[in-house]
């Protein structure tokens, strides 16, 4: 039977919460989910008739503060992948040591074949059914696969019209004149950067390193680009569609600009006439280089081809693009992975830069935000690093970053009692 995200990510809790010790108690509070919100809901189509799509939100825990996780729009949304994605989102918040806990929601949809109004009206509706569980003290949405900023926005007006009141405080990820925050749309792939760089640090950095990189929207086409001007080699680039391969370095900033005026990798390719040879899909995961980055979708790295990687560093740019069995085979091979809950921690980091900047009515500049991106998450970086030294070789990076985010939500738990 095929592994599912949920199980996977339920099975690191489990190893995790075993090299800890931790207590039954502690386990079934920590795997509960406060609140699972499920609806079904209309939504009028062009032609004047109506469709019924079927959504999700999801509170994890909520012991350390309000429960902070994307929406995503995707045909293969399901309540166990959203479950999953919010229990990891209370493990990222705290291994950054923000004050979030965890959340996720989706709309069983894919948002490509929907017009703008269709988009605006399935946005809206959705975001009404959920007025009751959404708030700037209580969740706050961000976007996520298939949302973007001009989504938020919808979110933000139609809670406001709620409300009565602008409350920009209610989403992050949000246009900047609407009161999001610079720097907030390369945010995750920036955090990716930041990790790497500090990873390789000891060992003469990412200059002349020879990267692949598994899926090219949002965040791996920004740490592909920013990775390139630190003199890294972006050997492979790669979406659902294409591959493309160059030895001596693909023009990440090329295609990451043309994508950005909305073509695809595809019409990339096509029109520009790069200098790179396209492969087939399946190589860029197993291909020579020194670092691969899975920045798609979650179970890209399992047991069927865990064994073919060559590279001996994952930098894991997607929510749990590795499954429990290709873990285990990494460990064994001796391959190091920087784990999801710390590498691509920097999406949240800046929420919660956009999310304090809203509740005071302030902005920052970009420089500001990616200083105090890189200043926290590289400082947690160094205490993952000092965790798994601690073990005397017998933890992996995910296991200490999972020692450190379990830990700080049991104690905030403990701290806090149990109601009543």
């Amino acid at each position: 039977m095929t592994e599912s995200m949920l199980d996977t990510v339920l099975s690191q809790f489990h190893q995790a919460a075993d090299q800890l010790g931790l207590s039954d108690d502690h386990r079934e509070t920590m795997t509960a989910f406060k609140t699972v919100f499920h609806t079904q809901f209309p939504v009028a189509r062009d032609d004047g008739s109506f469709d019924i799509f079927e959504g999700y939100r999801v509170h994890h825990n909520v012991a350390r503060g309000p429960a902070k996780g994307g929406i995503r729009y995707a045909p293969m949304v399901s309540l166990d992948e959203v479950k999953a994605l919010a229990m990891l989102m209370t493990w990222k918040s705290a291994v950054v040591n923000i004050p979030f806990g965890g959340a996720k929601g989706g709309v069983i949809v894919d948002p490509a074949t929907l017009s703008t109004n269709e988009l605006r009206n399935l946005t809206r509706r959705f975001t009404t059914e959920m007025v009751p569980i959404i708030g700037p003290d209580s969740d706050i949405p961000a976007p996520d696969m298939g949302t973007n900023a001009q989504v938020m926005a919808w979110i933000m007006d139609t809670y406001s019209m709620a409300r009565g009141y602008t409350v920009p405080g209610v989403v992050t990820g949000k246009p900047v004149s609407l009161g999001g925050s610079a720097g907030r749309q390369d945010a995750t792939g920036r955090g990716l950067s930041y990790v790497l760089q500090e990873h390789l640090r000891d060992s003469g950095g990412v200059q002349g390193k020879r990267i692949a990189v598994q899926g090219f929207g949002n965040v791996g086409s920004v740490v592909a680009k920013l990775l390139q001007q630190e003199g890294a080699l972006i050997t492979y680039i790669a979406d659902k569609d294409i591959a493309l391969h160059n030895p001596a370095g693909v023009d990440a900033g090329a295609a990451a600009a043309y994508l950005a005026q909305g073509h695809s990798l595809p019409q990339w390719y096509e029109d520009q006439h790069p200098a790179c040879d396209p492969v087939p899909l399946d190589s860029v995961l197993i291909a020579d280089v020194d670092v691969i980055v899975p920045a798609a979708i979650e179970h890209v790295l399992t047991e069927e081809n865990a064994g073919l990687v060559k590279a001996p560093l994952v930098l894991e740019g997607a929510n749990g693009p590795t499954s429990q069995g290709a873990d285990a085979i990494f460990k064994e091979r001796g391959i190091t992975v920087i784990p999801d809950i710390l590498a691509n921690a920097g999406g949240v980091t800046v929420s919660y830069f956009e999310w304090v900047q809203a509740r005071q009515y302030v902005r920052w500049t970009e420089e500001r935000v990616n200083e105090e991106l890189r200043r926290l998450i590289t400082s947690a970086y160094q205490t993952i690093c000092a965790r798994q030294q601690s073990s005397r070789g017998q933890a992996t990076l995910r296991d200490a970053a999972s020692w450190i985010g379990i830990e700080r939500v049991v104690e905030a738990t403990e701290l806090r009692g149990i109601f009543p």
